[in-house]
């Protein structure tokens, strides 16, 4: 029975062993799982911090012209400080990934080469103890089986000794021998005997101690690398929570950083940007006129003065065509002129104030460059040994002639802007020159535009001046008189004339489809203006071009109408 109870103990804490080695086993398979789920969390947050930085460094601006342009918008300036905030907001999610890895995955990773260690030393230990039990177990079993075997060897031999005591046919000697061998068998029992009780007693203690105290040791062990397994998966799960809880600050701040650059977007002040980045100077056309079809159209001004003020002056032959000069398509790669006159006045005004701006500030960086290299020199001048101060001085001399060039530029762009503010028209100047038509001839009525000339058999008539009589055929479809712009006008008969200018200052004419006047030249016009800001006169029967509105006097030849010009 004995032997049962100890076997059945035996197997019953073999397989508590076997159990709780699958439950530990387990426990660190689950941090191994739990430490490659925040290591996926935190390969997840730089990836995902990598493509938010690419994204906001996609969208950013390129350094070029087009920057400064849009710069001066309030939603571009607010679309690059988002952009510039969620690249902040990026930062973020990779301060997540670096704390993830080192507080919970090295942590863990530690954590977890700790735990195989002292789990494989607290299975040590039960092993070794349950192997001390058998073996103790099997070595009281061996003293119980010399006991037994030795009481029974005493009783045969007790047997056999008064067997032979009886048997009156045996000898005294023989008697004597098999009591001797009896006594003999009866102390060998007894010393068996000794052994096994003393040996039980010893077993008995170790057995107390091996399931009371061994045993439990290496459970409560066992208990507290399992409870410590589970505390430090408590504290990572809820690192995992502050890892992102510290960073929302932050991560507000971002989003309370794109809240503000949407709330600085001042829709007003864009439109008013497009306004003066592309106002041309001009002032708007006067009105248009009633043209009464019912009276005939007879000039009222003389052409007399045109031929005289003309006369002597060198006349070019055959008639100068072109394209109006706003709507020529630049085909060549380059910016235009250098000083901008292809630009309407107002538009050349600011590149050429931007010009004058941008060539200051490179000479205010080479004086700075001079003063540095003057200190330098001066430096060396007192301290030899620091270096040569003739060695300072090519680079002074280059930085001068820069200096000079550069300011030389700078006069050059200061002439061009005090010749366009000073071209350029005041409010005060048209609204003057406007009462100045409305005096003109009141009898006689305009026809303003191509269309408005025509017969109804689709020609146009009227009565020769003292200089010319000038008949054109016109196409009688009425859009026919908006002129074609493409590589040049289309093949049309000579104009007629519709009234007279006076140039109120002097153009060039450089650019195609212009002609030069000088100040106070008087032309006759041919094409009042149609919106765009540019009138087509006429010098001679074989000279003719486009000058700008706002810078000729016209003089219809019927109800006097204001000259037509913009801003």
């Amino acid at each position: 029975m004995l032997e049962e109870r100890m076997g059945g103990c035996w197997s019953y804490t073999k397989d508590q062993f076997d159990n709780l080695e699958k439950h530990t086993q387990w426990g660190i398979e689950f941090v191994e799982k739990y430490t490659k789920f925040v290591k996926e969390r935190s390969e997840i947050e730089i990836s995902y911090a990598k493509q938010i930085r690419n994204l906001s460094k996609k969208y950013q601006p390129k350094k070029n012209s087009r920057e400064d342009e849009e710069s001066k918008y309030t939603f571009c300036r607010a679309f690059l400080s988002t952009l510039n905030e969620l690249n902040d907001y990026a930062g973020q999610h990779e301060v997540i990934a670096e704390n993830l890895t080192s507080q919970i995955i090295a942590d863990l990773s530690r954590h977890l080469q700790e735990l195989k260690a002292e789990r494989k030393s607290h299975f040590h230990d039960g092993r070794k103890a349950q192997q001390h039990i058998e073996s103790s177990w099997k070595q009281l079993e061996t003293c119980k089986r010399k006991f037994e075997r030795d009481c029974k060897e005493a009783d045969r031999a007790q047997q056999y000794f008064e067997k032979m005591d009886a048997d009156i046919n045996v000898t005294k000697a023989d008697v004597e021998k098999a009591r001797q061998q009896a006594q003999m068998r009866h102390q060998m029992a007894a010393d068996s005997k000794g052994d096994y009780s003393s040996y039980l007693q010893k077993f008995n203690q170790e057995q107390n101690e091996h399931y009371y105290t061994v045993i439990p040791n290496i459970f409560q062990k066992l208990q507290d690398m399992e409870e410590k397994r589970i505390e430090r998966i408590g504290v990572c799960m809820k690192t995992f929570a502050d890892v992102d809880r510290q960073v929302l600050p932050i991560v507000g701040k971002c989003l309370d950083g794109m809240t503000k650059a949407s709330e600085s977007i001042e829709p007003k002040a864009d439109s008013k940007q497009v306004v003066e980045s592309y106002k041309s100077g001009f002032e708007p056309p006067g009105d248009v006129e009633f043209q009464d079809y019912g009276q005939a159209m007879k000039r009222t001004v003389s052409e007399t003065s045109l031929s005289d003020s003309r006369e002597g002056k060198e006349r070019p032959t055959g008639k100068t065509k072109g394209k109006l000069w706003p709507f020529i398509k630049n085909k060549s790669k380059g910016s235009g002129p250098e000083d901008f006159s292809h630009l309407p006045p107002e538009q050349r005004r600011k590149k050429l104030q931007g010009k004058i701006d941008e060539l200051n500030k490179d000479i205010q960086k080479e004086m700075d460059q001079r003063d540095a290299l003057t200190k330098m020199k001066d430096v060396y001048v007192k301290n030899p040994q620091m270096g040569d101060p003739a060695s300072v001085d090519p680079r002074l001399s280059e930085i001068g002639q820069n200096i000079e060039k550069l300011q030389f530029e700078v006069q050059k762009f200061e002439g061009w802007l005090a010749e366009v503010e000073e071209r350029m028209p005041s409010k005060s100047d048209s609204h003057r020159r406007s009462g100045i038509y409305e005096t003109q001839n009141s009898t006689a009525v305009s026809n303003n535009c191509a269309q408005d000339r025509e017969s109804p058999d689709g020609s146009y008539t009227e009565e020769q001046n003292s200089e010319t009589q000038v008949k054109a055929n016109l196409n009688p479809n009425p859009t026919s008189s908006t002129p074609e712009f493409d590589d040049e006008f289309d093949d049309e008969e000579t104009l007629p004339t519709i009234g007279t200018c006076k140039a109120l200052y002097p153009f060039d004419g450089k650019n195609e489809g212009t002609i030069s006047v000088a100040e106070g030249e008087l032309l006759y016009v041919i094409e009042e203006d149609k919106g765009d800001g540019w009138t087509r006169v006429r010098r001679n029967e074989d000279e003719e071009g486009y000058v700008p509105t706002s810078y000729v006097e016209v003089i219809l030849e019927t109800n006097a109408k204001g000259a037509m010009t913009y801003i």
